[in-house]
């Protein structure tokens, strides 16, 4: 299916973590669309990928940003509209399970509000002229732990809680624009994120396996790829008609009948 994203100007927050994670692997997932991503992004592996990119003959940008600061997120808007003078669609991907639980700092808190929602904040803001123009759309990726809590990581959670707020929120408010606004739930995604939390547990193996039996679909995680495709075509046209949407890809971890855990 084309998705009709060739030369479509997609910005990805948080995409240059490591080969594999979520945001690479969207970013990629655009390239082979024929989009340009741009990339904000701490991460100095950015330059690296933005090099690799335009070796292929895609065009592409990476920003250099700490979202956790709205003046660099503001300064990077105004890079991104000085290159290109609009985009067509946001994905706020940006988060870090930090595990700011109650026996964190507050100021611990509010860092991980400031990384995980208020950039969201912040990106939609200053982004929203540029996404005018085109009646564009965002997309902000949420997480579980939203909906079910995890324990030991208030930060992350009141963040994505809140991100999903911000969702329904914009949906409304940017309607009279013509921007939709929707937001991905992920729940277990094999990641290197993941994998190195699992390599720092003693019992790492054991407690992989009795999260996997509990995907009930196919008994195994959502991969980056799938979510990475369910982003594109929720950015694209073809979902045109689809905004304050909470669309869940864990295989239905969060929503099916715990019954059908049962061996």
């Amino acid at each position: 299916m084309d998705l009709n994203l060739k030369n479509k100007i997609v910005v990805v927050t948080g995409a240059a973590g490591l080969k594999g994670s979520i945001g690479e692997t969207i970013v990629q997932a655009l390239a082979n669309e024929g989009a340009i991503p741009v990339i904000v992004c701490r991460n100095d592996r950015g330059f690296g990928y933005e090099k690799e990119l335009k070796a292929k003959g895609i065009d592409a940008l990476f920003v250099k940003t700490d979202l956790s600061d709205h003046n660099q997120i503001k300064v990077a808007a105004e890079i991104i509209e000085k290159k290109y003078g609009h985009i067509d669609a946001l994905i706020n991907n940006v988060g870090v399970n930090d595990g700011a639980g109650l026996d964190a700092s507050v100021d611990d808190f509010m860092y991980s509000l400031k990384l995980n929602m208020v950039s969201f904040f912040a990106m939609a803001k200053y982004c929203l002229p540029m996404l005018k123009k085109t009646k564009g759309n965002i997309l902000n990726i949420g997480s579980k732990v939203a909906l079910t809590g995890q324990g030991g990581t208030s930060g992350y959670a009141a963040s994505k809680g809140g991100v999903l707020g911000l969702t329904r929120e914009w949906a409304v408010d940017l309607i009279k624009f013509g921007i939709r606004s929707n937001a991905i739930i992920i729940a277990e995604s094999w990641t290197p994120a993941y994998e190195t939390w699992i390599k720092t547990l003693e019992n790492g193996d054991e407690k992989l396996q009795s999260i996997v039996k509990k995907i009930p679909l196919d008994n195994r995680m959502t991969t980056p790829q799938e979510i990475a495709d369910q982003c594109l075509f929720t950015i694209s046209e073809k979902s045109s008609h689809t905004t304050g949407q909470f669309i869940t890809v864990d295989g239905g971890y969060v929503h099916l009948d715990r019954s059908l855990l049962t061996e």
